[in-house]
């Protein structure tokens, strides 16, 4: 496979992994030159057509899907009879292997990359995407610190959680109870996913084990998960709370959106809370620590000193005795300290959200808070220095030395758009997402100056700036705009006579669209057509017709007479109709001077009759 192109333009540079459906490598774009993730799905699933068929249709859809949390879908191709998803590459570890090597995260970790996972699944969510396998081997980590969600499509294809031989497919270790019980999945089966996630983020270890999978299962239905805090006791009790809230059996009872888990995470306890606030281009960030902490600390520096000292037995009395005032004066000054955390004024913090960051901070020093950290972030909806977030919020009633978070606006985060003028869609959008940008269906607008299928013009324009993840219109040429014609009268014609004049015109001849009964026009004749005479239409348009089916107007004989001049010179006579059928020359003929003519002529309905000597009219009658 290494060596391969896909497409004719996916290089398969290394084999990266495998899983149960597919197997994973690294390639390379050699159309934009950039690294991507080529899965190719597993022979046995490939055969598949139903499964290959709702694998292409999930995978496109999640291929929509714009968000930092989730690894970016380019492309879905077969070739050969493998079928194959393009992905974003990722230079990173999944969170499982970060998990096993690293775990238990601490508790400000976590609630960073769950609040991270938490917006992507809502991001999907709100896009009718179920991941339906959300488990920390389908989160990646990047080498920033970011999560992202991946493996959309490949879980999506399974098109319920149980299948035709009865077994579960996905991960039973972060399967939900109504998935366990083989009913459909919902938004809330992936919340409950995202809580053992963060259970095992915590713990270090799943929440369920069990013998065989249908035995892990029976424990998603049945059984209650052990405490966070008897496995790991740093993990502060709101934060545990959050996790079992949306590990509970019943979907009712879980958090009614992704969205609302993020905001659960972000708005735990005083220990924890500021932490999950920080921003990532800030890792210094700290905690004042609340008071059992520094208890504990006092206990344990005290433990250590009288542990020293009895190791310590040929110590001299004066020794002793120094040894001694330092464990006092430590102990004091624990104490002191203490002291000076817990009996300090409180105040109630004022609602700064919205105002600019230098005002922000001078009503809190005016309330007496004077422990301010500022962390900044780009943010589309707000000017640039305002204040986007405060915590704690607004009325809370705290101590003044308090720590008190604003996160502060830094505008839009603008990148330059690509100019895609003059390219194909499928090329524009990948250029343009690449670079952070949403990709609004193209309009078709006629242009001059761009060929047809080619985008013709964008909004914002190429080479500006716009915010990233904006959404770019574009505009895809159907070539030059027909001229316009306008539509001359058929009434009266017959098909081949109105195929002349249209020709004429630019236009074309359309189809008999009905047929109608008529006095005054002949079976055949155009009586009616759409678009009507004198109405401007675009060039090549073509005309609808309706005919006549007669009777049409009576015949009647009409006797001419005529009288050539009597001036020694020949003469051309010649007689016109003009009726229902048109023009017609029933005589001309060359007469000798002072002839007498007397010819009958046939007409239809109304009719004029003209009568001309050389070319000159020389009588016309109305009949």
């Amino acid at each position: 496979m290494i060596g391969k192109l896909l497409g004719n333009r996916y290089e398969i540079l290394e084999q990266l992994g495998g899983g149960g459906m597919a197997l994973v490598w690294k390639g390379k774009d050699t159309f934009l030159n950039r690294l991507v993730t080529v899965k190719v799905l597993r022979p046995e699933y490939a055969s598949d057509q139903d499964f290959v068929r709702r694998f292409r249709r999930e995978a496109q859809a999640v291929a929509s899907l714009s968000h930092p949390n989730i690894v970016s879908i380019y492309d879905v191709g077969q070739e050969n009879g493998s079928h194959y998803l393009v992905m974003e590459y990722v230079d990173g570890e999944s969170l499982k292997e970060l998990i096993r090597r690293a775990g238990p995260l601490s508790p400000a970790r976590v609630i960073q990359l769950g609040r991270q996972i938490a917006e992507a699944l809502e991001h999907a969510h709100e896009n009718n995407i179920i991941h339906r396998d959300v488990k920390p081997h389908n989160i990646l980590i990047t080498k920033s610190g970011r999560a992202k969600l991946t493996d959309f499509g490949i879980a999506q294809a399974s098109a319920s959680t149980l299948t035709h031989t009865d077994t579960i497919v996905g991960s039973v270790h972060y399967i939900s109870p109504e998935q366990a019980r083989g009913e459909p999945a919902g938004p809330k089966s992936d919340i409950y996913a995202l809580g053992v996630v963060l259970y095992e983020m915590l713990t270090g270890q799943v929440p369920y084990q069990g013998d065989g999978a249908i035995g892990v299962a029976l424990k998603h239905i049945q059984e209650q998960p052990l405490s966070l805090r008897e496995i790991n006791p740093g993990v502060p009790e709101d934060l545990e709370l959050v996790v079992l809230r949306a590990m509970d059996k019943l979907p009712e009872r879980r958090h009614k959106s992704a969205r609302a888990l993020a905001e659960d995470l972000v708005s735990i306890s005083e220990e924890t809370r500021n932490m999950a606030l920080y921003d990532q281009e800030d890792e210094h960030t700290r905690v004042l620590p609340g008071p059992n902490l520094i208890k504990e600390e006092a206990k344990a520096r005290s433990a250590a000193l009288t542990h020293t000292r009895n190791k310590r037995k040929g110590l001299k009395p004066a020794a002793w005795g120094v040894l001694g005032l330092l464990v006092v004066l430590l102990t004091g000054g624990l104490l002191f300290a203490l002291n000076s955390y817990l009996n300090v004024a409180e105040a109630e913090v004022p609602p700064v959200v919205g105002i600019k960051r230098e005002d922000a901070e001078r009503i809190l020093k005016e309330r007496g808070f004077n422990n301010i950290t500022v962390n900044e972030r780009f943010d589309a909806n707000a000017e640039k220095g305002v204040v986007i977030l405060q915590d704690p919020k607004a009325h809370d009633k705290i101590k003044v030395t308090r720590t008190i978070l604003l996160v502060v606006s830094k505008g839009p985060d603008l990148v330059k758009v690509p100019d895609v003028t003059g390219r194909y869609f499928d090329e524009a959008r990948l250029l343009l997402e690449n670079e952070g940008f949403q990709v609004d269906t193209p309009q078709p607008v006629f242009s001059n100056d761009i060929p047809a299928d080619k985008i013709a013009a964008q909004e914002p324009a190429g080479n500006t700036q716009a915010p990233r993840g904006s959404r770019i219109k574009l505009f895809i040429s159907k070539g030059p705009q027909p001229a316009v014609q306008k539509v001359p009268n058929l009434v009266g014609l017959t098909q081949e006579a109105a195929r002349t004049e249209l020709n004429k015109a630019g236009l074309e001849l359309g189809d008999v669209i009905s047929q109608a009964e008529s006095l005054d026009y002949l079976s055949g004749q155009i009586i009616a057509h759409q678009p009507g005479a004198g109405e401007e239409v675009a060039e090549g348009t073509k005309v609808n017709l309706i005919l006549s089916k007669g009777p049409g107007p009576t015949a009647r004989e009409v006797t001419v007479r005529i009288t050539v001049p009597d001036d020694g010179q020949t003469h051309e006579v010649k007689i016109e109709t003009e009726d229902v059928r048109g023009k017609y020359y029933p005589y001309i003929s060359t007469q000798q001077p002072g002839d007498q003519i007397s010819r009958s002529i046939r007409v239809y309905g109304k009719a004029k009759v003209r009568v001309y000597i050389d070319g000159n009219l020389v009588d016309e009658k109305e009949i």
